[in-house]
């Protein structure tokens, strides 16, 4: 990457409103101009401009459906790249802001792009790297023939996958925990197995996720993860 396109990137995310847009998208949602110009919080003529230059850069795709068109991230690198300018802006927020509700709740449970963050995600991560599941490091992560064994008896059924060109598991820093949660395909498997499960429920607006009573208990259950309500 050249200077001069990193600068173009920089000044891009940089504007506040085009911030926002990629923020409320962030969870792999598709939104329609209209919701994402009251994320903005600027005019629906303004969003349009904005869009226009988020897709024209290939950081959002475009879906059209009947009279709508649907915005999304283009791709989870999108995703990623977001997340990681989090974990480094992290260290410049004042000390002494007090922690809103909201923001208790990113903290707990919420979507990182398709998978699993906040410290639940990080408490799964952990639970299957302890018990000899996972390699989950800094310099990439991937599942042992016991961890696959251990999900396949859960329901996670491997076999039944379409092949992919993704990376299987990643390992992802988490902004608000300071380690790693499980990224890539098997963090989009995970998470969409705690929502049909009803382990996780999504929130209206939100990236946050509702960890349910059943949920509290199967993590407690099966990950030994405390302190989830």
């Amino acid at each position: 990457m050249t200077p001069m396109i990193l600068a173009e990137m920089s000044n891009l995310i940089g504007d506040l409103a085009r911030a926002n847009i990629l923020l409320a998208l962030i969870d792999n949602r598709a939104l329609t101009a209209k919701e994402l110009a009251y994320a903005a919080r600027v005019s629906p003529q303004t969003t349009s401009f904005h869009l226009g230059k988020l897709t024209d850069a290939k950081l959002l795709q475009v879906n059209k459906q009947g009279r709508n068109r649907y915005f999304r991230l283009a791709s989870p690198l999108v995703g990623q790249m977001l997340e990681t300018i989090m974990v480094v802006a992290g260290d410049r927020r004042p000390r002494l802001r007090p922690i809103s509700k909201p923001s208790e709740e990113l903290r707990l449970a919420r979507v990182c792009y398709d998978h699993l963050a906040g410290y639940l995600g990080v408490a799964v991560g952990e639970a299957l790297k302890t018990r000899g599941f996972m390699i989950l490091e800094a310099e990439g992560a991937q599942l042992t023939r016991r961890g696959m064994s251990f999900l396949d008896e859960l329901g996670i059924k491997f076999d039944m996958l379409p092949k992919s060109r993704r990376a299987f598991c990643r390992p992802c820093l988490d902004w608000s925990e300071r380690r790693y949660h499980v990224a890539g395909r098997l963090g989009a498997i995970f998470l969409n197995f705690c929502l049909e499960r009803q382990w996780v429920e999504r929130r209206a607006d939100s990236r946050a996720l509702q960890i349910t009573s059943f949920g509290a208990r199967q993590f407690k259950e099966v990950f030994q993860i405390e302190n989830t309500r």
